[in-house]
């Protein structure tokens, strides 16, 4: 059987044009060639041609192609002043409570742990109430008392002490000739206090603030503020001994020791330098009381980090930032 011939595949026309259908042509405008073809519109009066730009009339008092959108003041405003108008609210929002042996130290009468003390025998009292729940809370614009007298908590002061002989470290004693607070009467308006105690006889660094959050943490053994005593005794301090007050020496609440102790002097063994973190009442004196010392003289020298360098006896100053800082950071070298 004879092979068929191959097919011709018809021809395709361009792409968009119809098959037979003529070219379109057009006429160009004046001055230009053909197949040179450009879009022309009449220039606004006074402009070039091909230069075309949107126009507006101005505002009265405005220069042709300056635009600015105004608006009328409020009454008692200059214009261009605008400023939207906020509902108040309804009610303020409410005041923060606080701890009131918070509140109470921070107004400068003692410390926290004091303050729980005051509150429990009854010398509190709230907007005329005595109060004597050491969990109550209060507002800042609570009236709070003490023994009949308003109590404001004011700006922090933290004040350094070298302490002379002759004064006690408490705010109020009918006893006593002179407190540590006369000394420091001209430093500050507000209500401060001693961070910890220093018997009349002790001399040395001493702090006297009333943050009372502060003097609470200073004050408790667990947070470790280290204390430095220059002790000197009747005789001479044997090394059996140095090592029974640092094991622990018994007293009345209990064993008490020291963290270490040295001479400071290696030729006079009647002096010690004595670091401790206890903080009990006259505690580095009834320790070398125990083992059979009297101690003649005792002047601490150092106190949380804090010491008593360029400062004479009987003076005061205020701790700089840094000092406050380091206390407040726990810092205590």
């Amino acid at each position: 059987m004879p092979a068929k011939p191959p097919r011709k595949r018809p021809e395709k026309p361009d792409a968009g044009k119809a098959a037979g259908r003529p070219k379109r042509t057009f006429s160009p405008a004046e001055g230009k060639d053909v197949g040179e073809r450009k879009r022309t519109f009449k220039p606004a009066d006074g402009k070039d041609a091909g230069e075309r730009k949107r126009t507006f009339k101005p505002a009265d008092g405005k220069d042709a192609g300056e635009r600015k959108r105004t608006f009328k003041p409020t009454a008692g405003k200059p214009a261009g002043v605008r400023k939207r108008n906020v509902k108040a609210a309804a009610a303020k929002a409410p005041e923060e409570l606080i701890r009131l042996n918070k509140y109470i130290s921070n107004s400068g009468v003692c410390a926290r742990r004091e303050a729980d003390e005051l509150i429990r025998t009854g010398h509190i009292s709230v907007n005329g109430k005595k109060v004597t729940d050491m969990g109550v809370k209060v507002k800042p614009s609570d009236t709070v008392e003490y023994n009949g007298k308003a109590l404001t908590p004011g700006k922090r002061v933290y004040i350094l002490l070298n302490k002379p002989k002759g004064y006690v470290t408490t705010v109020k004693d009918p006893h006593a000739d002179a407190t540590v607070l006369d000394l420091v009467k001209d430093a500050t308006t507000e209500r401060i206090y001693p961070v910890g105690r220093l018997d009349k006889s002790t001399t040395g660094v001493l702090l006297l603030t009333n943050d009372g959050d502060l003097a609470g943490k200073l004050t408790h053994p667990s947070f470790g503020a280290r204390k430095v005593y220059h002790v000197f005794t009747d005789k001479e301090v044997t090394r059996h001994d140095m090592e029974l007050i640092v094991s622990g020496v018994t007293l009345e609440e209990g064993v008490v020791g020291a963290d270490a102790i040295s001479y400071p002097e290696p030729d006079d063994h009647t002096q010690v330098g004595l670091e401790i973190h206890s903080g009990q009442n006259r505690v580095v004196r009834r320790m070398f009381e125990k083992l059979g010392y009297r101690v003649r003289k005792l002047d601490r020298v150092s106190f949380a980090g804090l010491t008593k360098k360029n400062l004479q006896r009987g003076h005061w100053r205020n701790l700089t930032d840094k000092e406050v800082s380091m206390l407040k950071r726990g810092i205590y070298k």
